[in-house]
């Protein structure tokens, strides 16, 4: 895969903690919405932002359109003082689909799918869950999104699609970035091919 080379910083943040996130559960495509911790997830991240930029006027504010992104991306913008409404809803920034197995525990899906549990564990970034997709397939659904970026910009969507971002920018490998573990409460910046937790 060739390397997406942005033209400016993406300040990319994970939706916070839902009670499947807690539990292990596939939620994917599900509207699962935040729990406490992941409220107050959401608020760490203001302050952590807070800290990184001086000015917000200039940047944009993209959102995934699901629910636990989009109230996320509400406390945010609330504690930063900003208008709740400033931003953009974007489609494409939905989390991959697990498909069949959303609703279920990896442990679960181990139990009951062995074989195919095993096929994605040999290659988790072409692996294509049973009606889901692939991170490969997300990947080419956000690569126009953040090829289109045209102004630092606050991005709040799902681990998922922050793994495909790795991959595009060439921050990681696709291997890496399918393993890559994507914290909840932080700020992952991406700037050219390099990508920092803060």
């Amino acid at each position: 895969m060739l390397p997406l080379a942005l033209a400016h910083r993406l300040y990319l943040v994970r939706h916070g903690e839902t009670d499947w996130n807690r539990e292990g559960r596939l939620q994917g495509g599900q509207d699962i919405p935040l729990n406490a911790l992941g409220r107050r997830q959401a608020a760490q991240a203001a302050a952590k932002l807070r800290a990184l930029v001086a000015d917000f006027e200039p940047l944009d504010f993209i959102v995934s359109p699901m629910g636990r992104a989009r109230e996320t991306m509400d406390i945010l913008r609330s504690e930063l003082g900003l208008p709740v409404e400033g931003h953009v809803v974007e489609e494409r920034l939905r989390e991959l689909t697990f498909g069949l197995w959303e609703g279920f525990t990896w442990r679960e899906i181990r139990k009951s799918e062995r074989e195919l549990a095993q096929a994605r564990q040999r290659d988790k970034w072409g692996f294509v869950p049973p009606q889901g997709e692939s991170y490969a397939m997300l990947a080419e659904r956000i690569r126009p999104v953040l090829a289109a970026l045209s102004r630092d910009t606050v991005m709040v969507s799902h681990g998922g699609v922050a793994r495909a971002a790795l991959a595009l920018v060439g921050a990681a490998s696709t291997r890496e970035a399918a393993l890559a573990e994507i914290w909840q409460g932080k700020i992952l910046v991406i700037e050219g091919g390099r990508a920092d937790w803060v």
